[in-house]
């Protein structure tokens, strides 16, 4: 709680050297907070997770290092969620306090979409964050269970780091040739495709879908990451994970 009370003080400083609003101010203190040079808080997602279209438009997510998609990020379980000090300290509130904030609020009769644009739009919480406490806030009112959308449908995600570049890995997944060589049967049919970032597309006919992304880790390493959506139930999502 010191910390977060020292936020707030850098917050009021701000606001008197620059006339901006509590909010204005609290996001653009958030925003350099964020920089790649702050290395004491939990590091955002850089791969695909669960997306949140089912639910109505989606929030995108900002990160320094994220792979741009209007996607839903999936914490965990409480235990696996950012501690009360993470969240705290990026967002003015713990877990408690964001969990009170939203029943006064009445978010648990609200779609995904629309809680996450709340928190942003009105507390200025950034996107990363603002899908952080929505789904954990979800989870608390048992509104879903682990990795369940709010529309029923499951998802799992993994991710892998390659020692090759970016633009290779993309290839391996994109080019229908040479996805042929590790990929048998003609399981994905590729609907989009943004070089060398992401590609989405159906699974086995449309039964499920999946969304890919990719992040350079140097001129010679990339990480793809993988969320495999629409999943009919969890024994669907465990043998996808598998």
């Amino acid at each position: 709680m010191t910390k977060q009370k020292t936020f707030k003080r850098r917050i009021r400083t701000r606001m008197e050297k620059t006339s901006e609003s509590y909010s204005a101010a609290r996001r653009q203190l958030l925003a350099k907070s964020d920089s790649p040079a702050d290395t004491t808080q939990p590091a955002e997602p850089t791969v695909p997770q669960p997306d949140a279209s089912a639910a109505g438009p989606d929030v995108s997510i900002a990160g320094p290092t994220s792979t741009e998609s209007t996607i839903e990020a999936d914490t965990g379980d409480s235990a696996d969620r950012p501690s009360d000090q993470a969240i705290a300290e990026k967002t003015g509130r713990d877990w408690d306090g964001w969990f009170a904030l939203l029943d006064e609020w009445g978010a648990a009769k609200q779609a995904h979409a629309e809680i996450a644009r709340w928190l942003t739009t009105d507390h200025g919480v950034p996107g990363w964050w603002a899908q952080s406490i929505t789904v954990a806030y979800e989870r608390a009112r048992g509104l879903r269970a682990p990795g369940q959308g709010r529309d029923g449908k499951y998802s799992v995600s993994a991710s892998k780091t390659v020692n090759v570049p970016v633009e290779r890995l993309f290839a391996a997944v994109a080019d229908p040739t040479i996805r042929g060589r590790w990929l048998t049967g003609d399981l994905l049919e590729v609907t989009t495709a943004s070089p060398p970032k992401s590609v989405r597309g159906r699974w086995d006919n449309g039964r499920s879908r999946v969304v890919i992304g990719f992040n350079p880790k140097g001129e010679a390493k990339s990480q793809i990451g993988l969320a495999h959506e629409q999943l009919a139930d969890p024994p669907a999502a465990k043998q996808a994970k598998e």
